[in-house]
């Protein structure tokens, strides 16, 4: 009878030990929990970013569509063209 004790106390030591394996070393183990709940924290956050890059330029191609202030805005000081008749001054510091 004591025998047999021995027995499911060793099974239930090795069940005990096969679980804690699993919560600290595994693959649903606590680190790696953790790591993976960072990893879902740092793609918000760059998925926010996107987001709002997306829509200041959805907001920039609706400016342009809607008039020619801003293209013309864009020649002059990306492109450095003028307007017929407009004289360019430009100030050396």
């Amino acid at each position: 009878m004591r025998n047999n004790f021995y027995w499911v106390f060793i099974v239930l030591i090795a069940v005990l030990a096969g679980l804690q394996y699993r919560l600290w070393v595994g693959d649903g183990s606590l680190a790696k929990v953790a790591q993976l709940q960072q990893q879902i924290a740092d793609q918000q956050g760059e998925n926010q970013q996107l987001q709002e890059r997306n829509r200041i330029l959805e907001a920039e191609v609706m400016e342009l569509k809607s008039g020619m202030e801003t293209v013309e805005e864009r020649a002059r000081h990306e492109l450095g063209m003028l307007k017929e008749g407009e004289t360019l001054y430009q100030l050396a510091e």
